[in-house]
């Protein structure tokens, strides 16, 4: 079982940056990928960025650019580098582990931490 803490959140102004957390406990051997996802108010879950286990990087073409994803295994860390906001990126954010056949497939990560709130205005 792996356990997920999500932090760094907040309210920024547009164009501003904030840099995201997940903290991963447990048994991770053998987790393929490690990703974020987010949900507006009244939105689908979205896809965000995510990491494979040979350091592949992924990103949605809505924060290419803007967004980085890395990962500390020293310090079991996931992180989410997030600049140039825009209001748009206003939503829940979720970190996420597990084997998915494809990063994209959100339904296929096994887990899930509970959300920290980014907020651009």
């Amino acid at each position: 079982h792996v356990q997920l803490v999500e932090s760094g959140g907040g309210s920024v102004q547009t164009g501003g940056s904030l840099r995201l957390s997940c903290v991963f406990s447990g048994y991770t051997n053998g987790i393929r990928f490690m990703g974020w996802f987010r949900r507006a108010p009244g939105k689908e879950r979205e896809k965000v960025a995510a990491l494979n286990s040979a350091g592949s990087t992924f990103y949605a073409d809505s924060v290419k650019g803007r967004f980085t994803i890395s990962r500390d295994s020293a310090k079991n860390t996931l992180y989410l580098q997030m600049n140039s906001l825009k209001p748009e990126d206003t939503a829940m954010y979720y970190c996420a582990a597990g084997t998915p056949s494809h990063w994209l497939r959100a339904d296929e990560y096994h887990y899930w931490g509970q959300g920290t709130q980014v907020t651009v205005s």
